[in-house]
Parts: C-alpha cells; sequence; structure tokens
C-alpha cells in the first residue's frame, strides 16, 4: 500500500524510536531517515531516541535526537547512538509499561527497528494501544542481517547486503590462503540463526567447496553421521586428485536443523523448563537422548546447557559447530587411514566464526540509502495516522530513483504454526512474523546445487574484494536479490495454483469458518489489487 505524503505544517510531531534486536550495519541511517523527514515536515518536530531498547522505553531513558547528536553517526555501523536490545515483550506489564511512556511523553509515533521477533512485538502492541485508546501509531522497520524478515511486501533486510559482502571478502582471502598453503582445510561458521540466507549469499559471492545449508539438512533429514560421512568423502574425492586443502561454510543455525541433534535440544530444553539443575540433566535423559550426549564433546555437551534467548531459542552463536564438524571428520579420517581405505595426507582443520567481524562494518551504499528510505517511509506512515504497519520499499534492484516506498500492515505478515508434539497433542501458536527459510526451490539455491559437483573439485574460488563505497563496484546488490523473483510466468502459474487449492477448499459443504475466512482474504487481496492497478497508483514516484 503506497502513501501519499502530507503537508500539514500545523501539527507539530513527536515521535520516538527504538533498536531492538543485534545490531545491523545501517540501523543509523533509519534514524537519520526518520529525524530528516521529521524536520523537513516541521522543524519543532520531536524525535525521542530510547536508550538501551526497550529497557529505556519502558523505564523512560531517552535523548532527543538533534541533528549535532546525529551528525556523528550517519553512515556509521552499529547502534551506538542509543543502544539496543535483544528482548522480546514477554509480559502485559512490559506492554503496560511502554503504553504509559509513550503517553507519558505525549508520542504521535513509536518506530521499532528489528528483525522477525521485534516486527511482532510492533502488531502486538499496535493493536493493545488501539484497543486502550493510546494515540501513539506503532511502526516496524525491517532491520537485521539474517535475511529472514522477507516475503511478499518485503524484498531484503537491512544490513544483510552488508555482512555477506564483508564476510564474502574474508572467505575469499582464506580459500587464497588454501590454495596457497594446500594443507588445510578451513570450517566456517557464519551467522544466521533460524535461516541459511547469509551461508547461501556469501556461498554465491565465494564459492567455497562445500556449504552445507541448515534448510537442506532439514528437508533430507541428514543426520550427523551422514553430514560427517559427506565432508569425509569429499576430502577423499579431493585427495585422489592430490588436493589436501579446502573451505566449508556453515550457518550458526545448522545444529538446530540436524534431526536428532535437534530432539536433543529440545529434551534439554524441556529439563530445564521442568527446573532440573544443569548437574543433573545428563542423568534425566531418555536412553537415546543420553547415548548421543556422551558422544558428543565436552564442549559441546557443555554448550547445548547453555541458558536460552528470551524467546526461548537455541543460543546457536555459541554452539562450535564448526569445532565439532572437525573434530567428527578429523576422528573418521584417522579411523579410514587405519583402515586402509584413505592413503592420502593428514587431515587438517582450521575453524572459524564469523559474526562480529562483519555486524560491526561500515554499511554498505545499498543499506546506507535503503535504511535511510525506511527511515522516512516510517514517519510519513506515522503522518498518515496508520497504525501496526511496516515502513517497505520495493524495486531494490533497480537505481535508487526507481524505488518504491510505501507500507503495509504487519498482520499481512503474520502466521500461525501449528506445533504438533507428543501422541494426540495438538497446539497452536499465537500468530507471529515468522523468519523466512532458504527456498530451496528459489533460483539462489539452485544456482548453488547447479555449481555443487564444479566447487567441490574444482578450486574456483571468487574473490568480490572489498566493501566499495564508489565506483563501478559500489552499486553491486547482493547475488539473492539479483537473481529472486525473475521467473515472472512461474510466479502467475504458482499464483493459479493457489486459486485451485481455495477453489477446491471453498465448496458446498466446507465449514462455515473457512468459507468466512476465504471470504474476507480474498475480498481484501482484491481491493488492495484493484488499487494497485489503478493508473494513479501507477504514477506514484518516491518521494
Amino acid at each position: 500500500m503506497f502513501i501519499p505524503v502530507t503537508n500539514n505544517f500545523e501539527y507539530f510531531f513527536r515521535v520516538g524510536v527504538v533498536f531492538c534486536g543485534r545490531q545491523s550495519p545501517g540501523g543509523h541511517n533509519v534514524i537519520a531517515g526518520l529525524y530528516d523527514a521529521l524536520t523537513v515536515h516541521n522543524h519543532d518536530n520531536v524525535l525521542i531516541g530510547f536508550l538501551g531498547g526497550t529497557g529505556g522505553l519502558f523505564s523512560q531513558k531517552f535523548i532527543e535526537v538533534t541533528e549535532d547528536a546525529l551528525a556523528n553517526y550517519r553512515n556509521q555501523g552499529g547502534y551506538g547512538m542509543i543502544g539496543r536490545t535483544k528482548d522480546q515483550l514477554r509480559s502485559m506489564e512490559q506492554v503496560f509499561n511502554a503504553r504509559t511512556a509513550c503517553e507519558t511523553l505525549a508520542l504521535d509515533g513509536l518506530v521499532l527497528v528489528g528483525g522477525c521477533s521485534t516486527s511482532t512485538d510492533a502488531a502486538h502492541l499496535a493493536e493493545t494501544f488501539a484497543a486502550a485508546g493510546c494515540r501513539t501509531k506503532v511502526i516496524g522497520v525491517p532491520v537485521t542481517i539474517d535475511g529472514d524478515l522477507k516475503n511478499q511486501f518485503i524484498e531484503t533486510d537491512v544490513g544483510f547486503d552488508t555482512v555477506c559482502k564483508v564476510n564474502a571478502q574474508l572467505i575469499s582471502n582464506i580459500s587464497t590462503d588454501a590454495l596457497s598453503a594446500e594443507k588445510y582445510y578451513y570450517f566456517i561458521r557464519l551467522m544466521g540463526r533460524h535461516a541459511s540466507h547469509i551461508a547461501l549469499e556469501c556461498a554465491l559471492q565465494s564459492q567455497p567447496n562445500m556449504v552445507i545449508l541448515g534448510e537442506a539438512v532439514a528437508a533430507s533429514k541428514t543426520t550427523l553421521f551422514d553430514i560427517t560421512k559427506q565432508i569425509c568423502d569429499a576430502i577423499q574425492a579431493r585427495a585422489e586428485q592430490d588436493k589436501y586443502h579446502g573451505v566449508i561454510l556453515l550457518p550458526e543455525g545448522l545444529i538446530e536443523s540436524i534431526p536428532e541433534v535437534n530432539a536433543l535440544l529440545e529434551e534439554i530444553h524441556g529439563l530445564l523448563k521442568q527446573g532440573i539443575s544443569i548437574e543433573r540433566i545428563p542423568l534425566r535423559l531418555s536412553p537415546w537422548a543420553s547415548a548421543l550426549f556422551q558422544f558428543l564433546p565436552p564442549f559441546i555437551r557443555k554448550q547445548f546447557l547453555l541458558e536460552r534467548e528470551s524467546d526461548e531459542s537455541i543460543v546457536n552463536f555459541q554452539i562450535e559447530t564448526e569445532k565439532l564438524l572437525a573434530q567428527l571428520v578429523d576422528t573418521e579420517m584417522t579411523r579410514r587411514t587405519k583402515a586402509g581405505t584413505y592413503k592420502g595426507k593428514k587431515f587438517n582443520a582450521i575453524c572459524h566464526f564469523f559474526g562480529y567481524q562483519a555486524r560491526g562494518s561500515l554499511p554498505s551504499n545499498f543499506d546506507v540509502n535503503y535504511a535511510y528510505a525506511l527511515g522516512r517511509v516510517a514517519f510519513y506512515l506515522i503522518d498518515a495516522q496508520l497504525n501496526g504497519y511496516m515502513a517497505t520499499v520495493t524495486n531494490l534492484k533497480q537505481p535508487v530513483l526507481q524505488w518504491r516506498c510505501g507500507g503495509a500492515p504487519i498482520t499481512a505478515m503474520m502466521t500461525v504454526k501449528r506445533w504438533l508434539k507428543g501422541p494426540g497433542v495438538s497446539q497452536i501458536g499465537k500468530p507471529a512474523v515468522h523468519p523466512a527459510t532458504v527456498d530451496l526451490k528459489g533460483r539462489p539455491y539452485e544456482l548453488v546445487a547447479n555449481n555443487t559437483l564444479l566447487w567441490l573439485i574444482d578450486d574456483l574460488y571468487r574473490n568480490p574484494g572489498p566493501l566499495q563505497f564508489d565506483g563501478p563496484g559500489a552499486s553491486c546488490r547482493t547475488i539473492t536479490l539479483s537473481v529472486e523473483d525473475r521467473d515472472y510466468i512461474g510466479r502467475i502459474q504458482k499464483f493459479r495454483a493457489y486459486l485451485e487449492t481455495v477453489k477446491h477448499i471453498v465448496k458446498p459443504g466446507c465449514p462455515e469458518d473457512v468459507l468466512k475466512a476465504a471470504l474476507s482474504s480474498v475480498a481484501s487481496l482484491a481491493e488492495i489489487l484493484s488499487m494497485m492497478s489503478t493508473p494513479a497508483y501507477r504514477s506514484i514516484k518516491p518521494f
């Protein structure tokens, strides 16, 4: 939905902004865009930055953003200007404190900057504020390095472009070293808690010998033994070509995608929720879980017992999956050597975790412009009195002047997942903005899959070079963004398949609630598409 710019100079706006989640390159430019839009509208408008994320919001600790304060943070990385939080809204008391702060400070708008969890919180706050008669309009801005806040309205997230480019150069540097020394296998773990988008994009940019994506492992139900065997077979195949080096990429969320390991982690989590002490958990595990737990190296067992995040997700950035696989591969290669099935040189591994090196980078030109545009859009959504909306910018493959700015209801991005755990047990979760995982039928994954054998044996390492701020390379987009959604006819066919599915479900005899849901959804869709098809809509230019 595209929002017209208004010019109501008689009203003063007071807007608050909160950094939620982990820092992402470009975040400061969201504030810059928001501040500039406010001051262009009226110099008396006020922008408040809450210190320390939602903690500052609850306790009403803030600074007023001024040009002098902002000058040192424009186009800079990190979240140093106002700080951030990684916690979700966990209680109604926190929601009440947020509303109290907004009412006390007379805020017309509250902008939450973050990823999927933050977007869910923004929708929750917007609904609660509206029900309580609070005038504050809540707006979300998609900022997360993981690249998983992606849907029909959002093409990519602020920070993903920068992180992938910086990581790709680091990986390429290591690939060059591996090719030169010819004696080490590098196991490199990349950020990406719930999805493997960073690992996929970095693989496309740097072309390592192997990349193991969590989504592919989960889909094929590949076990820890299977992964170990795959890597060992690859090492043996390269040894037959007299190659004793290589580069292997892993996403940090891979550990959760391995079926038996995920089941073990869930069992441990269940015991922790019951109040079982960490020391006694190994004694309370089921026989199969206990056997797997004891099989794992001591350092991994310790990391599996770490306290979870506020949203109950695994602290997988602290689980050294790369070291686990390197150790298992070393053990298997030693066994093969002793059995005489492997006669090559000794396997040597070096492990790396690339996270903070890229997360703290200066933002790329793309992220600078994208974040700034989103910040300005956030103000215009507030000016239009829209509540519970996400600031969006589309047509991102094109030059900046062809970008299209607008907004979409966060509820349109939310889904409800049904969880089936245990015999006869059916639970339906709350509506949430869920992370988008790598599409194993999508064009980006297809490019990797088609080159798997070539990259494995031939050293076709690619070095994109350092992050560019000027020259022809400065305007490059991620490969993922560049190749996605090019199958126009294929997407039309996919849409028609959805229509056929709906026709099959909604027919005489279907339940009343199914019919109501279908009518409501299709009516809303028809209204949106009718509006988007009008000449006036097509002629709207970016501000």
